[in-house]
Parts: structure tokens; C-alpha cells; sequence
């Protein structure tokens, strides 16, 4: 591919190699060496260390002591934390929609996504449909107007990507039920349901953590 690097060089170096670790092309374990990434993009040493520094934050590597900066682990502990940690915040974030929208307009975002995808699926395209259901989430920060959530969310959501996208490339055909769930999400969302919100969100978000230890166990 080629490397473009924009105003935050930092930050285009942190999605560069984040995108290989959700894709699996740097693997579980592997060490990222700085001075390899230096060469390959053609960036300064301290680019790629704010980097690996920001992927530390978003939990996509750790860095060890006279070792480096290493991809994290993907194990079922990991997940299963994760997935309990991301139904709660998904939840908040269902809520403040629900309890906030004024007009059909307000809701314009989330249908428009809805009708993406639909057509994510029907293309059978996993990248896309993972990137509109994070999109789904990124369209709700407005209503909840927390910035600590927002940010708690966003640096949680690489991690989240990797373990949909693991799970969605071998099952595809299960894309389906990820959008018939965002359905009657939106449903709820548009009846000011809470309690549905949460009973939707829960289901969805333990039946995804099923989807992802299955595909973890299967590799």
C-alpha cells in the first residue's frame, strides 16, 4: 500500500499499523520494531515512538522494558473483558439517544448507517460493515455529550474492530444478525424503550463475544 502521511503524523503511523494488527497481518506476539517501521514509511524514530505510544493507549500493543513494543495478546480472557466492558458503554450510549432525540432529523444519521449496512452485508464486504457499526456508535457522542465516555470509547474501539473483524471474516453469512440486532436497536432507540436498549445490547454484545471466541478458537 501507499504511505501518506497527513498533519498528524503520529496519529497516520498509529492507524497505518493498527489497520495490520486488525487485519491479523502483524500477529499476536509479534514485535514491532521501530526502527523497520522508520524504513518502511519513511518517518522519524520519534513518529513511530508517539505511535506505538498512542496504539499502547488504544490497547493494540504493549511495551516492555528492554523489549519494545510488542502486539497484544488475543485471548479469551482479553475478549471476554472487553466485550463486558463495551455492553456497558454501549448501553450509556443507546440510553442518551433514547432519552434525547427531539426530531425524526435526529434520527437521520442512524437510518442512513442502517441503509449502509444493509449494503455492506448484501456486498458481503466485512470491512465496511465493521467500519458503519463503530459508525453507529461515533453518531450517538453528540446526544450523550461526554467527552470522558467519548474518549474512553474511542481509544477501546481498535480492540473492538479486531475481534469483530477475526469473527466476521470467518462468518460471514452471521453479518445478518448483526443487522437485524441494529434493527430492533433502533427500534427501541425510536420507542424511548430503556429497557429494551438494554436487553438488545446485552444479547448483542454476549452473542458477539460468542461469535469471537468461536473464530479465536477455530484459528
Amino acid at each position: 500500500m501507499t504511505f501518506k502521511a497527513p498533519d498528524s503524523l503520529a496519529e497516520q503511523i498509529a492507524h497505518h499499523l493498527a489497520e495490520r494488527i486488525i487485519r491479523g497481518e502483524l500477529k499476536p506476539g509479534e514485535r514491532i520494531q521501530e526502527q523497520k517501521v522508520t524504513t518502511s514509511l519513511n518517518v522519524s524514530r520519534g513518529s513511530v515512538r508517539e505511535a506505538l505510544l498512542i496504539l499502547e493507549r488504544r490497547h493494540l500493543v504493549v511495551i516492555l522494558p528492554r523489549r519494545g513494543a510488542q502486539v497484544t495478546a488475543l485471548n479469551a480472557h482479553n475478549i471476554e473483558s472487553l466485550c463486558t466492558l463495551m455492553s456497558e458503554l454501549y448501553i450509556m450510549l443507546g440510553t442518551a439517544v433514547a432519552t434525547h432525540w427531539q426530531s425524526q432529523t435526529d434520527l437521520a444519521p442512524f437510518v442512513q448507517i442502517q441503509q449502509r449496512l444493509l449494503a455492506g452485508y448484501e456486498r458481503q464486504d466485512v470491512k465496511a460493515f465493521v467500519e458503519d457499526s463503530f459508525n453507529v456508535m461515533r453518531a450517538t457522542y453528540p446526544f450523550a455529550n461526554n467527552p470522558y465516555l467519548q474518549e474512553t470509547v474511542e481509544n477501546l474501539q481498535p480492540s473492538m474492530s479486531r475481534t469483530y473483524y477475526l469473527a466476521l471474516d470467518q462468518r460471514k453469512a452471521e453479518m445478518g444478525e448483526y443487522l437485524n440486532l441494529f434493527t430492533q436497536l433502533l427500534e427501541a432507540v425510536i420507542a424511548r424503550d430503556l429497557a429494551r436498549i438494554r436487553q438488545v445490547l446485552t444479547h448483542y454484545c454476549e452473542r458477539s463475544c460468542q461469535q469471537v471466541l468461536s473464530a479465536l478458537a477455530a484459528n
